[in-house]
């Protein structure tokens, strides 16, 4: 099983171009498509609806998308009738399984004054896979501080963990006339968390490294799937100042999971956004 988490930017490469269909090729060949900065009615593409046309792009997944921003674009009344216009900016799972049930989790922020500080937010989509039940996130952090982050990574791990306890988008569904869904211990986070391997965030998301056992694989501490195999270090570059390159996006897995993980690389060719998609095998 494949699985990939692309920023894509708005659809704008590092040309400059905006180009979905160079996006959809980059992505088509993963089970489970994980992407972030998914946009509708955002001036810089045009405004264009990018989960319509990557659900045409990719016929062959199921999609879903959850907004964290979505605020007023010029809403109006014309001819007698209302003209609604929005401008949302969220993330999007596509998967070539069903997506039994999804959640918008919305992140912890704080209010901004000099800079613009957006709603951030990870997508869950509970889908059976030839793993079994898996929970997939689909997860964009903070870009401005790594307080921010800190808070967020906090709030993310409580409620992945505690997934077991409270269930998902539905517990009791047979008061429905519907089948319970599965309620899986095992996930996967695919995102941009906006952090680079040596940071205070990355220690709290995977757990710190002891000085006599290394970084341990417990229950409570995600396992970075996404360096797993040498190589490629860089995800992210600057297209107006290229010296400026980090590793950004990840792919984290549940504890169980870990063994699971076969490879990974991040595809540098790709250049229909900022970000390079990051990929991991699994069997």
């Amino acid at each position: 099983m494949r699985l990939v988490s692309y920023n894509i930017q708005y659809g704008i490469g590092r040309d400059g171009k905006f180009d979905m269909a160079r996006i959809a090729d980059s992505v088509r060949e993963a089970d489970i498509i994980a992407l972030q900065e998914v946009t509708r009615g955002l001036d810089r593409n045009g405004g264009a609806d990018l989960v319509a046309l990557l659900t045409d792009l990719l016929p062959m997944h199921f999609p879903v998308f959850a907004a964290g921003l979505d605020v007023d674009a010029g809403s109006e009344i014309t001819g007698g009738r209302v003209v609604t216009r929005r401008l949302q900016f969220g993330n999007m799972i596509l998967s070539r399984w069903p997506i039994l049930a999804t959640r918008n989790l919305l992140l912890p922020r704080t209010r901004s004054f000099d800079r613009g500080n957006l709603q951030r937010s990870a997508l869950e989509a509970l889908i059976v896979t030839p793993l079994g039940p898996l929970r997939i996130y689909s997860i964009h952090l903070d870009h401005l501080h790594h307080e921010e982050r800190l808070r967020q990574i906090r709030h993310l791990k409580e409620r992945i963990l505690a997934y077991p306890l409270e269930g998902g988008a539905i517990t009791g569904a047979v008061e429905y006339g519907s089948p319970e869904p599965p309620h899986p211990e095992d996930f996967v986070l695919l995102g941009d968390f906006n952090m680079t391997p040596d940071s205070p965030e990355y220690e709290l998301m995977a757990g710190g490294i002891d000085y006599a056992e290394g970084r341990l694989t417990v229950a409570h501490h995600p396992v970075d799937a996404s360096r797993i195999d040498d190589g490629e270090t860089v995800s992210w570059i600057d297209t107006e100042r290229p010296e400026r390159r980090s590793r950004l996006d990840y792919c984290f897995v549940s504890a169980g999971l870990a063994s699971r993980v076969h490879k990974s690389w991040i595809d540098s060719d790709a250049a229909g956004s900022d970000h390079m998609p990051v990929w991991v095998e699994m069997e």
